[in-house]
Parts: structure tokens; C-alpha cells; sequence
């Protein structure tokens, strides 16, 4: 408990911050734990119809202002920005494969890979505007991460250093290749820009993130996680194209990934990039762990054989040397994901 309010006296009580891609899985509890925290949040959606459920949830009163905002529309974030001591940048397309027909370099490029990046470029340029933006917080993914050395050996070590070639994730087309090559290509763009016009950005490099939700659909990452136990192949396929490439699942709580934000906002020395993970297990030992945690004589889980060890661990060493701590198990991930997914429907009743 003590360290719990380390961590939450960290965020000044009238700081000002703007979270973009609110109504998302992350983005939507980053509100809320700003607003708990007595911040002032401008919140940034591009259908505002799409926040009022949420609305109702965060009680924020004067402390929540929304603001209607577009990635692709420059100088769409000026207002939204203006006046903030921060921004977080939560908010990225989340497609993970194209068709058949739209599988070419040249389609994936220019309907995916520009647009994400040409819009982080457009916030930036609002953050420069603003005069008032100290710090901007970049949610990258695990995606940009491989535990394989250039001969395709496992490193025994996986720090932010550890980078996927761009040509790699081009040339194998793993499942959910195209949000990695998104991610990837978008954080550089980012950070190139940022050195270039001085702004002070710093990424967190999250890894599967489950546990509780209020936002009106599943998160996709939920579905990641439970999809050993609720057989859907497309998320199947990601999940195992992770534990291919990483050698095991990192996961981490949604209320542990907020504080990473929050903290490396804050603290003065973060700089570059930080993977944030509570602990990784193999592909079989993870879907034992839900098994375990929810049984259900009508879900037939997909993976059988057990490991007992992961080939690389992967490390947030960068992270908690700054003095962040994690709140949450792996076990209370995996329980209260399931919890969260039964109130909700996605799985049924036992």
C-alpha cells in the first residue's frame, strides 16, 4: 500500500494532461486514473458518440474536458493540447493483417503505415505549438520486440534494444504483422521528430495487456490472452505468432501499464524507451493458467503440452531501476480478465 501511494503522489494534483485515443482500452483507464489522481484531462476521441458511455463512468466534472479530434487533420489537436503539461499518445489503428489482394508493400504503406505515422506527426506539431508540453508519453507495443538474434537464436536477455528489423517483419508476415511494422515505423518517426525539434518524448513498450475494462467492447488484447481457451482463430493466430518470435507471452496488468505511463511522464530522468512487463510464460503454461482459473465443458482449450521454462526472459530492468514497481500478478491478470469477461458475457456462466 505504501508503494501504491508512492506511485500515485508522483502525478502533481493540478497537473494537466491530454490522453489521445480515449475511448480505447488503455486510453479509457489513463483518463480515469489521471482524474483520480486530481488531475485536469482533455481527452481526445474522433466520435464523440463513442465517449458517452464511457462519460457516465469517468466522473470527471470540471477536471474532464473532450475534445473532438482527428490524427489525419492537421492542426486538429491544437486545442486539445493547448495549456497541457503532458500529452499521452495512446491512440493507433489497430489493424493487425490485410486481405489477400491488399497484401503489397506499396497498399500497406499508404493506407496504413503513412496515415499512422503522418498523424503522430500532426500531434507532435500541436505539442509544439502548445509552448506549455513538458513530456510526451508514446504507447509502442512489444510487436517492435524480438527475442531472436540475426541467426535466429534466442537471446537469453530482451531489453529495448532488442528491435525487429523492419525487413524481417516484412518478409515473414507473421499474424498481426501489419500493426507491428505500424508500430514500429510510427515510434521511429516519433522520436527522430522529436530530436529534431526538441520535444522530450519517452515510449513505453507494452506488453499483452489484460485484466478489468469498462469500454463498450472486448479489448483485443482480452481476446489475445483468452484466445487459447476461446479458440478464436484470428486471435489465436497473433498470440502464437508472439510466443514464436518472443519465445513466451509477456503480460501486464491495465492498472500496472497506466501507472508505467504515468510514472515515466513524471519522472525526470525517463528517457527513450521502456518495456513494461510483469512476468512472461510459455504459450502452453499460460493457456494451463486460464484453464485452471475457468473450466468450461463446452471451450476446449487449444494448446496441451507444458513447458516449464521460457527460452529469453524479458526484461523491464530499465524500468524498475528507476523505482517503478508492478501491483499485479500474473495470477490476478489471468483471474481478474476472466472475471471482467464473465460480468461482460464474453464468456459464458460455468
Amino acid at each position: 500500500m505504501e508503494e501504491a501511494m508512492k506511485m500515485v503522489r508522483i502525478v502533481r494534483p493540478n497537473a494537466k494532461y491530454c490522453v489521445t485515443g480515449a475511448t480505447g482500452y488503455i486510453g479509457s483507464w489513463l483518463v480515469e486514473s489521471l482524474l483520480q489522481r486530481g488531475c485536469t484531462v482533455h481527452a481526445t476521441v474522433r466520435d464523440p458518440a463513442k465517449s458517452l458511455h464511457l462519460l457516465s463512468l469517468w466522473k470527471g466534472g470540471d477536471q474532464l474536458k473532450i475534445f473532438q479530434a482527428d490524427l489525419q487533420q492537421e492542426e486538429s489537436f491544437d486545442e486539445a493540447v493547448k495549456g497541457c503539461d503532458g500529452v499521452f499518445h495512446v491512440a493507433a489503428p489497430m489493424q493487425f493483417n490485410v486481405s489477400d489482394k491488399e497484401n503489397t508493400e506499396a497498399f500497406v504503406q499508404a493506407n496504413i503505415i503513412d496515415p499512422s505515422i503522418k498523424g503522430t506527426i500532426n500531434l507532435l506539431k500541436s505539442c509544439l505549438k502548445s509552448n506549455s508540453v513538458k513530456r510526451v508519453v508514446f504507447t509502442s507495443s512489444i510487436s517492435t520486440i524480438t527475442a531472436k538474434d540475426s541467426n535466429g537464436k534466442w537471446k537469453p536477455i530482451v531489453d529495448e534494444s532488442c528491435q525487429i528489423q523492419t525487413d524481417i517483419v516484412w518478409n515473414t508476415q507473421a499474424s498481426g504483422w501489419v500493426y507491428a511494422l505500424s508500430k514500429l515505423l510510427t515510434e521511429e518517426a516519433a522520436f527522430k521528430f522529436a530530436k529534431e525539434n526538441g520535444i522530450d518524448l519517452v515510449s513505453v513498450i507494452t506488453s499483452t495487456v489484460a485484466g478489468p475494462f469498462f469500454i463498450a467492447k472486448v479489448p483485443s488484447s482480452v481476446k489475445v490472452l483468452l484466445s487459447p481457451l476461446t479458440g478464436e482463430t484470428e486471435y489465436y493466430k497473433i498470440i502464437s505468432a508472439v510466443n514464436a518470435r518472443m519465445g513466451s507471452i509477456a503480460l501486464v496488468h491495465i492498472e500496472d501499464i497506466c501507472n508505467a505511463h504515468i510514472f515515466l511522464m513524471e519522472h525526470a530522468k525517463a528517457e527513450g524507451r521502456y518495456i513494461c512487463s510483469t512476468q512472461s510464460c510459455t504459450l502452453s503454461n499460460l493457456a494451463s493458467l486460464v484453464s485452471k482459473e475457468y473450466s468450461c465443458p463446452t471451450i476446449q482449450r487449444k494448446c496441451q503440452k507444458i513447458f516449464d521454462k521460457v527460452p529469453s526472459e524479458i526484461s523491464s530492468k530499465k524500468l524498475k531501476e528507476l523505482g517503478f514497481s508492478y501491483r499485479h500478478s500474473l495470477e490476478e491478470i489471468v483471474h481478474q480478465t476472466i472475471m471482467c469477461c464473465l460480468d461482460y458475457g464474453y464468456l459464458p456462466s460455468v
